[in-house]
């Protein structure tokens, strides 16, 4: 009886198997899709890979308060119609060759589709998780990580992340067994190409992947390129680049056309004499230069704190056209500049611009050196470095490096870059390093100066080392919402001036405060750092105007005022530059700073620093062309570089003297063999500022090496019995 219910129970099951199989094997061939349809399933495919990539970096709230609103799927799409900008069909064509790509290298529509949309799903569950964990997007020098730091990526992956992954592989089973019986039930397989003709269909599948690929690759080549039919073609379809903020940009303008605008940037064109032995003779002829100047200068950069404060949006509202207070808003720092080393900084930006001023002032660079495509070198090109020299670097270990930026990190890609530039810690209100104060001042959405200075503050007085400190604030940061409570200030139109409209008068009045505030926490700051027993000299500029003065902008007349804003060098007690006022410093340039900094202080400087300061004793002030308007990042802005005399006047380049024209073809050298060349510099004493320890054991090895010729004539003295003359001592340059 057993073995009998057994076998009925095997036959049944068989039965049961054989049926299913039947009904899978009836699904075959079921139906025949016309193209039309084919069409249509190719651009809800090509939406869906859109949207999923536009997922990843979608983001409900960001983890620090910002000036950016936060942008969703439909906002992006619904930018067609309430912006004319069609920067989703953009991205649709762009995805859309990678599609096309795909189904004529497998001839399969049914299995490119399940292609394209797990590697759009794979990448957006990836950016998703940057963008929670660090509020920064997948960039291109992200690949080299993967390539030399892989192991480390789990530790990447933000809380919660277990569900989303398990979700996500669950989802691509879902997908790749539901595009199996699709394929099944197509007469056609899903073929794209059917013909009767091999070679016909070879050809026709060859060139279904040549062309897309070519295009595809020639548009991500030359996308981020000014002047390219990819650039052009971008910006006519609405693509307006926010080089500021990688997940804004991703989120207003698409995530393959962000990622793809910072794939391979034109940085600068090369000089036609650059090449190794050109690099070695421009070393050597600095290294006299700089030997020259350091024989007269008696400090080391290393031997004093140096702090760089870039002020947001820091300008004196009195100087500009047309616009007349009730009060002066910075009776401090007047004050102040009148005491010390200070003057107008000349400045390539108005209402934005901020990290290329603080990358010229840590560099020495000068943005007037790039393609003008180049806007953002924090974004465009230091990511992908893994050598760049800066001031900080003077000071040796990365441990006496600090910064400080009361903001979201990943902002120009801050946090990892000051890695890269030598910083141990960049304080900011996210991530590993938190910045220790965070008040704010009445209503304001912005960190006080006060609160920013006071973090610093804290780590100079930790330790008796010195250090170089780098303060980025954010208090006058736009907008200017009337923050303030007892907000003294009146604004009006000067005598004789045109009327100014009533947000411009709120929006002057509240930056007036603003800047008045900034005042105050600075006379407070150097009071505090002139009870330091160690030497500080501080470097204070503001980065740009802020964009509120829209009548003085109507007049092109007004743009070197609009760029123009106030910068000091000063010392505290304990430094021997106390009171230290250079005749030569009325006007300035961001990328001069260090050089000044170092001639305030009678240090000693590295052959590169030598270069800068001959560089600033022919032309005061270097910017690229600039216009009356808010920061754009489409491209520098057109026209003639512009350089500032001594007496802050334009100077034509076409008249400067032989000497003028080799230092700035030297600059041009110096910049593309750091930014874009081999780096021939690197492996030199160029960028390298003497130290006292440095200057002893040169000053030995050059006693050592004067003693050597002399072996030989003690020699024959002592075959013909004869006492040589005494050496004198050499004298030592740390002395």
């Amino acid at each position: 009886m057993q073995e009998q219910a057994g076998a009925e129970q095997k036959e049944c099951s068989g039965l049961a198997k054989n049926d299913g199989s039947a009904r899978v094997a009836g699904l075959r061939g079921k139906f025949a899709p016309p193209v039309w349809l084919y069409a249509l399933l190719f651009v809800v495919f090509d939406i869906v890979a859109v949207a999923l990539l536009q997922w990843g970096v979608t983001l409900s709230a960001s983890r620090v308060a910002l000036s950016n609103p936060l942008i969703g799927f439909w906002g992006f799409v619904s930018a067609m119609w309430t912006d004319h900008r069609f920067v989703f069909v953009l991205n649709l064509l762009a995805i859309g060759l990678v599609y096309l790509l795909l189904l004529f290298l497998t001839n399969r529509f049914w299995v490119a589709t399940p292609i394209l949309l797990t590697a759009a799903g794979v990448i957006a569950v990836i950016e998703h998780f940057k963008v929670a964990s660090r509020y920064e997007t997948i960039l291109p020098s992200d690949l080299n990580f993967l390539q030399s730091d892989a192991g480390n990526i789990m530790s990447f992956l933000p809380t919660g992340s277990f569900f989303l992954i398990v979700l996500t592989i669950v989802l691509i089973v879902v997908l790749i067994l539901a595009s199996v019986l699709l394929g099944r039930m197509d007469r056609w397989r899903g073929r794209i190409v059917r013909t009767g003709n091999k070679r016909m269909g070879t050809s026709i599948r060859l060139t279904g992947v040549v062309v897309p690929a070519v295009v595809l690759a020639l548009f991500m080549s030359a996308v981020g390129t000014y002047g390219t039919w990819a650039n052009s073609f971008s910006r006519w379809m609405g693509d307006l680049p926010s080089m500021w903020d990688s997940v804004y940009d991703s989120q207003r303008n698409g995530t393959f056309v962000s990622f793809s605008r910072q794939l391979n940037p034109k940085v600068m064109d090369e000089p036609s004499n650059y090449n190794q032995a050109t690099m070695k003779d421009l070393v050597k002829r600095y290294q006299k230069q700089a030997d020259k100047i350091n024989a007269e200068r008696a400090t080391y950069l290393n031997e004093n704190t140096v702090v760089y404060i870039l002020s947001e949006s820091y300008s004196d509202p009195t100087r500009v056209p047309g616009v007349q207070l009730n009060m002066d808003p910075m009776p401090n720092i007047r004050s102040i500049k009148r005491n010390t080393t200070s003057g107008l900084m000349l400045s390539s930006g108005y209402g934005g611009g901020t990290a290329n001023m603080e990358f010229q002032a840590l560099s020495g660079l000068s943005m007037s050196n790039f393609d003008p495509s180049l806007t953002s070198p924090y974004q465009q090109v230091i990511p992908d470095l893994k050598w760049m020299p800066m001031v900080n670097q003077n000071w040796g270990d990365p441990k006496n490096s600090q910064a400080f930026h009361p903001y979201e990190p990943s902002m120009y890609s801050r946090a990892q870059n000051y890695k890269t530039f030598g910083f141990s810690h960049f304080y900011s209100l996210a991530g590993k390093d938190i910045i220790a104060h965070q008040d704010h001042i009445d209503s304001s959405p912005y960190v006080s100066d006060q609160a920013a200075y006071q973090s610093a503050l804290d780590e100079m007085q930790s330790t008796q080392t010195n250090q170089f400190v780098e303060v980025i604030t954010m208090q006058n940061h736009m907008p200017y919402n009337d923050w303030y409570q007892d907000n003294p200030f009146q604004v009006s139109a000067a005598e004789g001036a045109q009327p100014l409209g009533d947000d411009e008068l709120t929006s002057i009045r509240t930056y007036a405060k603003g800047v008045n505030l900034t005042d105050q926490a600075t006379r407070g700051f150097l009071d505090s750092i002139d009870q330091l027993k160690k030497p500080v000299t501080v470097v204070f500029y503001g980065d740009h105007l802020p964009g509120i003065y829209n009548t003085a902008s109507a007049d092109q007349n007004n743009s070197l005022a609009l760029h123009l804003t106030d910068y000091f060098i000063w010392s505290n007690k304990a430094s021997g530059s106390r009171d230290t006022n250079l005749s030569d410093s009325a006007y300035s340039s961001p990328n001069f700073f260090t050089t000044q900094a170092a001639q305030h202080m009678n240090a000693k400087v590295s052959p590169y620093l030598a270069f800068l300061t001959e560089l600033k004793s022919k032309v005061s002030a270097i910017e690229p062309p600039v216009v009356n308007q808010i920061q754009g990042w489409e491209r520098i802005p057109e026209g003639q570089n512009i350089y500032l005399d001594a007496q802050g006047k334009p100077m034509d380049a076409r008249n400067f003297d032989k000497q003028t024209k080799q230092l700035l073809e030297d600059y041009r050298l110096v910049q593309y063999d750091i930014m874009a060349g081999k780096q021939y510099v690197k492996d030199t004493s160029f960028m390298k500022a003497p130290t006292r320890a440095s200057d002893l054991a040169a000053s030995r090895a050059a006693a050592k090496k004067q003693q050597q010729p002399a072996q030989p004539e003690q020699n024959a003295s002592k075959e013909q019995g004869t006492t040589p003359a005494p050496v004198a001592p050499s004298q030592s340059s740390a002395q």
